[in-house]
């Protein structure tokens, strides 16, 4: 996909390569490569030098018995793994997630919903819809968050974020996202931490909306 401005940082993507980033942030990872060239050769050179590293390392003995069960486990029959496709500004990543079927949209208040795909120990990860040129109240945040823009666009104290763009925030991020004019704006966002949102109202319903 061409004009795409902000990208996943190398740090991320290693993580991504190794197995090593959390589940929440790996489906914006996953969704963003699937959508960004740049990023998707990038990934694959993390992939190659990690298996080079791999290539270098000692062998290390093991049991029979686990060798026995290893061998055991190949003979057994593969599973159906089904694949999913993109559908319509959905990623192939984000389809699996949504398990192929459409997003539950819940109601947040002014015409902003939100689909919980994942929430747990390891964070939360979620499709937010903001009405054009809604805003999202003022926040900062108590760990990361990745926001990948899969439809429309918005523009906050960062810049301005538009299809397969990605928003990487942290705790020194104070901002107020704003949808842009042009259609409403789809994003999948994934946070390890609840916001701080500046305002009451929000903070006070925090705890039900789960973010």
């Amino acid at each position: 996909m061409e004009n795409i401005k902000h990208h996943i940082d190398d740090q991320l993507l290693a993580a991504y390569s190794s197995g090593a980033l959390p589940a929440p942030y790996g489906l914006v990872v996953s969704a963003h490569v699937s959508m960004c060239d740049e990023c998707r050769a990038r990934l694959g050179a993390h992939d190659t030098a990690g298996g080079a590293v791999m290539d270098d390392l000692p062998p290390i003995e093991v049991s029979g018995d686990l060798k026995a069960k290893l061998l055991e486990m190949l003979d057994e029959p593969a599973q159906d793994v089904p694949t999913y496709e993109r559908s319509g500004i959905f990623p192939g990543p984000v389809m699996e997630a949504l398990k192929g079927k459409p997003p539950k949209w819940k109601h947040l208040g002014f015409g902003t919903r939100q689909c919980i795909l994942s929430h747990g120990k390891e964070g939360s990860v979620r499709l937010l819809y903001i009405p054009p040129g809604q805003a999202v109240p003022d926040h900062s945040h108590n760990g990361l968050e990745l926001t990948l823009v899969l439809q429309g666009s918005f523009s906050d104290e960062g810049g301005q974020f538009g299809v397969g763009d990605v928003e990487i925030a942290d705790e020194s991020d104070e901002h107020t996202p704003i949808a842009g004019p042009e259609c409403a704006c789809i994003c999948l966002a994934a946070t390890d931490a609840p916001l701080r949102f500046s305002s009451f109202v929000p903070r006070m319903l925090q705890p039900i909306f789960r973010i």
